[in-house]
């Protein structure tokens, strides 16, 4: 499948754009997932992907990810690049073993010998009730080894670009995707494309107060962004995108022209992604006019009702009342800035996608 150039899609048709076009040129390119012929074609990422690949290069996986995952690693080092593809971050837990053993550190403990061209794809994110074992976001815990790189793309252009630079890399890389960002659209360049793993970008420039999301986190920082343009405030708005390795130079390029600091994680709170750069800013010396904000995952796992995780996950709201306190925005501002997101999401229940996000971006 191809697009026009600047052509609106969706980034799930960005990523599976990404494999067809690594599939076609790259015949060492292979597609290992659960529910690789699922008729939903995870999530409309791989559909129809078996037109491209053919069955020998698309393979099913059973229900074992440490011995596919270890299939996977032995393939990537005998020359082929392997990309898996699992539904939920939380079934690479039953396959850490060869991640973090075999995976990240073969090209190390072989001197150089093996090179390890895995991408691994995980999906994150909340809904369907699925509490405390299916809504997990653990990036953190894979950034932890070294001679890993995680990316979690937010936009389409991001989601196929950054793909295709994962599959071309002779290090294993680590895919996350929150599946309410697999719905959000923008402009993607047609053909084969490739954005570097560089690290994060400016999605909203501003001067007051600099927010660094992660994935979904972003876009709703970027909303939270808007609403506090109306209300006085300019918000530099960063996407992390890239987890490890963890490129400080933009935010704190940011943090020195702005002075104050919201980091919203898509994980826990604790030990997350912000604690990392909140330490590495104080680390550097660098002056705050106020003491940075973390938001995140609370130190609790995720309930399964509806009911019950109305203040669990972070959102624009949220955002807005840790800008108004780092900036020191007047409360009648803030409530104002909160009524507005309120008033546009209406009575949609906290566990499903708002509209407002689709884009495009």
């Amino acid at each position: 499948m191809t697009t026009d150039p600047g052509q609106v899609i969706s980034t799930a048709q960005a990523i599976r754009d990404a494999l067809a076009e690594d599939g076609r040129a790259d015949p060492s390119v292979m597609l290992f997932a659960e529910g690789v012929r699922d008729p939903n074609g995870f999530w409309g990422t791989l559909a129809n992907l078996e037109q491209v690949f053919g069955r020998d290069r698309m393979i099913e996986m059973p229900v074992a990810e440490n011995g596919l995952v270890g299939i996977a690693i032995g393939a990537a080092m005998a020359g082929k690049r392997p990309v898996i593809s699992l539904q939920r971050v939380e079934f690479a837990l039953l396959a850490l073993e060869q991640l973090a053993n075999n995976a990240a550190k073969g090209h190390y403990a072989s001197n150089g010998l093996h090179k390890v061209p895995l991408v691994v794809r995980l999906v994150v994110g909340r809904g369907w009730g699925q509490g405390p074992a299916h809504s997990q976001s653990l990036e953190t815990m894979f950034a932890m080894f070294p001679g890993f790189k995680v990316i979690m793309p937010t936009h389409p252009a991001d989601a196929k670009g950054m793909l295709a630079a994962a599959v071309r890399d002779d290090n294993p890389v680590i895919v996350i995707e929150h599946r309410w960002c697999h719905y959000v659209e923008g402009h993607v360049p047609d053909g084969d494309y490739e954005a570097p793993i560089d690290g994060p970008k400016v999605v909203q420039p501003g001067s007051d107060v600099t927010i660094v999301g992660s994935s979904y986190m972003t876009l709703e920082a970027e909303r939270a962004g808007k609403v506090l343009a109306e209300q006085g405030v300019s918000a530099e708005v960063i996407d992390l995108r890239v987890i490890r390795p963890l490129n400080m130079d933009l935010i704190r390029e940011s943090v020195a022209k702005t002075g104050r600091l919201v980091v919203v994680d898509t994980g826990f709170k604790m030990l997350g992604i912000g604690a990392e750069i909140v330490s590495q800013l104080v680390e550097s010396g660098i002056a705050f006019a106020a003491p940075p904000a973390r938001l995140g995952l609370p130190d609790h796992p995720t309930p399964s009702s509806r009911g019950l995780i109305g203040d669990y996950y972070p959102d624009a709201q949220r955002i807005v009342e840790a800008v108004g306190g780092v900036v020191g925005l007047d409360a009648g501002k803030v409530d104002a800035a909160k009524k507005a997101i309120e008033v546009a999401r209406g009575d949609l229940p906290v566990d499903v996608p708002d509209q407002y996000f689709k884009g495009p971006f």
